[in-house]
């Protein structure tokens, strides 16, 4: 076998190997989401008020800091209480910019009533899309400031690996994080998993996952 020969099997294999995590990844998606859809309006949200509790425990809250979070959507545990909860510590937050693009952009949130439903062209509201801030959009590169950025996610394994909604969104803005910010995963009490979570070479561990029972460090 020539070099050349060598080397197409191995970008094979790796192709292979790529479009096997990618399967993997949209199976363990499906069946996450279809067991979420099972709670209740009145679970997310109290669900939603012991994140919150819990993170104040974990002191993973510091007072005057920068702290990337997110809006929650669908069937996640309400993230108003933890919003709440960094205003009422003076954190200045930031929460994503979806846009129309596959980069992620953040806009300051001033005040959790700032936050808006997205609308489709009919004028309907968008269910498959966060509410968001009216105000202008920075770039990914306003993750720099963040000291802590709170993530969604699907599932999280020992190593970190996080498992989201597919956009990959998440994966690109954290290359513009702090060499010292703190990226925590949310997850619901059954999602955190002992099974390696599929994953390619672009995904990024997290450094822990918070549950409403409670935070678990990954990584210091």
């Amino acid at each position: 076998m020539t070099t050349n020969m060598q080397a197409d099997v191995m970008e094979n294999s790796v192709c292979d190997e790529a479009a096997n995590q990618r399967e993997l990844k949209k199976q363990w998606r499906a069946h996450a989401i279809a067991r979420r859809k099972q709670t209740s309006k009145e679970e997310r949200l109290e669900a939603g008020r012991k994140l919150a509790e819990q993170a104040r425990k974990a002191n993973l809250i510091h007072s005057f800091t920068t702290v990337a979070a997110f809006a929650s959507m669908g069937s996640e545990m309400s993230m108003m209480p933890m919003l709440q909860a960094l205003f009422d510590s003076n954190c200045h937050v930031l929460v994503p910019r979806l846009g129309s693009g596959m980069d992620i952009g953040w806009s300051e949130l001033g005040d959790i009533h700032d936050l808006q439903d997205q609308t489709n062209s009919d004028g309907s509201i968008n269910t498959h899309r966060p509410q968001e801030p009216g105000n202008s959009a920075n770039g990914p590169e306003a993750l720099k400031n963040a000291g802590l950025i709170i993530v969604p996610a699907l599932t999280v394994d020992q190593e970190g690996f996080r498992l989201g909604r597919g956009g990959g969104w998440y994966d690109r803005a954290l290359e513009y994080r702090a060499a010292g910010a703190r990226v925590v995963a949310v997850c619901w009490p059954w999602e955190p998993t002992d099974k390696p979570v599929p994953h390619e070479d672009h995904d990024i561990p997290v450094d822990g996952v918070l549950t409403p029972n409670g935070f678990t460090a990954i990584r210091e």
